[in-house]
């Protein structure tokens, strides 16, 4: 079963070894239409969207107007309404699937971790990259070649034990980290 959750951001557990923790909160859906397979059709609030397909779905699916992104994901349910969380309870284990935090066009010590040039004044050569080809052969940039460019923003999964679920609130709490900023929204899989 898959869910979708928004990153509330980092704790720990209070106790004798503290255990760095991150609460995830599941985000309020509705199942808008059930496929065969095990897949549904979901609707879940973000932000402020309109447009014309939105709105167009909003009253195929009997929606209100907060309920104005959709995705597809395998789910419980096996009739239309809200999402059934009942899986959640006794889960162990799940995998989290988050984007980075995006950190635009960066030069190659930030993206690589280079270690760079000396500082001194009399160096002209700082934060630059340095060399990137071989002499005459082959005449060009090898493959692969860490370079400058654009860093973040990529889908990550990792694997979580799951602490602590509440069902009222809706806040998943999950040993380790996960990847993204705080407020990012994500996608879990329950695997035990």
């Amino acid at each position: 079963m898959e869910f979708l959750v928004e990153k509330i951001g980092m704790s720990r557990t209070v106790g004798a070894p503290s255990v760095p923790v991150t609460l995830l909160k599941v985000v309020n859906a509705k199942v808008c239409q059930v496929y065969g397979n095990g897949k549904a059709l979901i609707a879940y609030p973000r932000g402020k969207q309109f447009n014309k397909a939105i709105e167009g779905q909003q009253k195929k699916y009997s929606l209100s107007k907060e309920f104005n992104h959709f995705a597809t994901l395998m789910v419980a349910n096996k009739e239309v309404g809200d999402l059934d969380m009942n899986g959640l309870e006794n889960a162990k284990k799940l995998k989290a699937t988050f984007s980075t935090k995006g950190r635009g066009f960066t030069g190659a010590m930030k993206r690589w971790n280079f270690q760079g040039g000396p500082a001194a004044h009399g160096s002209r050569f700082h934060r630059r990259l340095g060399s990137i080809g071989n002499r005459e052969w082959p005449g060009r940039v090898q493959p692969g070649k860490k370079m400058a460019g654009h860093y973040g923003n990529e889908k990550v999964t990792g694997q979580n034990e799951i602490v602590s679920f509440d069902k009222e609130s809706g806040i998943l709490v999950v040993k380790g980290s996960v990847a993204g900023f705080s407020g990012a929204y994500g996608k879990i899989l329950i695997t035990k």
